[in-house]
């Protein structure tokens, strides 16, 4: 019990840190796109190499479906895991309304670029489809190398590390379009706390729909084509 008790907490501090981390370089560096990816890419660094003993530093409830899907978690830590990620997201949203007195800009996903690649002057039903299909492959692309990343024994020592690289990469990849969820406890939390700060409450939920809803189901695509691809080779080797 205080082994679980130990794990959720861990999720907790996790997610609080790579949302007051990362989502607070966004704001705090005026959307800098190299000082943002780079931030988000250290923070599961550091995460990795600190609470990732304890829980596996998932800081992510994407990250958490998929190892419950491939059954490498527990549905019951799988549920927990979850509610410790929205509650450390949430923490590090307000604290960052704190530090940057309002909450005008939290670090919130927007998908106004995507509508401007439409050539779209609105955030329509349209545009939020558009961004959670791209929110769904980034997150594809994430959670399909933490699996090569950690299912490869000779990579163990390094894989906080390479999972980094590949999120700033991702960062990279999608920071002009949906400004980057692949966290749904990340998006949820930002978007929440934006709201006071008087963002528009269609467009907001119009972005968490994309942002919330593509990572999870990003991870589950993963997950599968993952157990598809090596899941009886694990298996084996297990046996």
């Amino acid at each position: 019990m205080v082994d679980s008790i130990k794990k959720y907490l861990a999720e907790f501090v996790a997610t609080f840190i790579l949302v007051v981390v990362g989502c607070g370089t966004a704001v705090s560096s005026g959307g800098d796109i190299v000082a943002t990816c780079l931030a988000f890419g250290i923070s599961i660094v550091i995460l990795a190499y600190t609470v990732g003993r304890i829980s596996g530093g998932h800081a992510n409830p994407a990250v958490s479906l998929a190892m419950a899907v491939s059954g490498k978690l527990s549905w019951k830590d799988f549920l927990f895991y979850v509610l410790a990620q929205f509650a450390g997201a949430m923490v590090g949203s307000l604290l960052l309304g704190l530090f940057f007195w309002g909450y005008k800009a939290t670090g919130a996903n927007s998908l106004t670029n995507v509508a401007l690649i439409m050539g779209e002057y609105e955030i329509t039903f349209a545009t939020a489809l558009v961004g959670m299909s791209i929110e769904i492959v980034l997150t594809f692309l994430f959670i399909f190398a933490i699996f090569g990343f950690t299912c490869e024994e000779k990579l163990s020592n390094i894989a906080g590390l390479l999972i980094g690289i590949v999120l700033t990469g991702v960062h990279f990849l999608g920071f002009n379009l949906t400004g980057v969820s692949v966290n749904p406890a990340r998006a949820f939390s930002a978007l929440i706390c934006s709201l006071f700060g008087g963002a528009d409450a269609g467009n907001a939920f119009l972005a968490m729909f994309a942002c919330v809803v593509g990572p999870f189901i990003g991870a589950v695509l993963a997950a599968f084509c993952w157990m598809f691809f090596f899941g009886k080779k694990e298996t084996k080797a297990a046996e």
